[in-house]
């Protein structure tokens, strides 16, 4: 029996975990990974060289850090990506530092025709 998703750990207005998470180039990995759905904590492990206990740790500061996702399904830990979370803490300090470049790429993205990956 599936269990739910347990939630982010990090309050929404704790940018500086999200952003010492995201310092590290095995969690960026990780997250990058975790793009394509979820994953099981030994699914992720195997895609690196590092041990599994090294891994476990670098998911519990993406936890901690409200950027991935847990749930149980049996004896397996399924680890998903906060999409939202991450695209608020990025896209907040983004808008501050540099809005018109915010402005720019919507603009482009916005008036590109469908079907043009350009």
């Amino acid at each position: 029996m599936e269990s739910p998703a347990v939630p982010a750990a990090a309050p929404p207005d704790d940018e500086a975990s999200a952003f010492r998470a995201l310092a590290d180039p095995t969690r960026r990995q990780i997250l990058e990974d975790l793009r394509g759905g979820e994953l099981a904590a030994r699914e992720i492990a195997s895609r690196f060289s590092i041990s599994a206990p090294s891994i476990s740790r670098h998911l519990g500061v993406l936890k901690g850090a409200g950027l991935v996702t847990e749930r149980r399904d049996a004896n397996r830990i399924l680890y998903s990506l906060a999409e939202d979370r991450l695209a608020l803490c990025v896209g907040r300090f983004l808008s501050t530092v540099c809005p018109e470049q915010i402005v720019l790429r919507n603009t482009t993205w916005r008036s590109a025709p469908e079907g043009d990956a350009s």
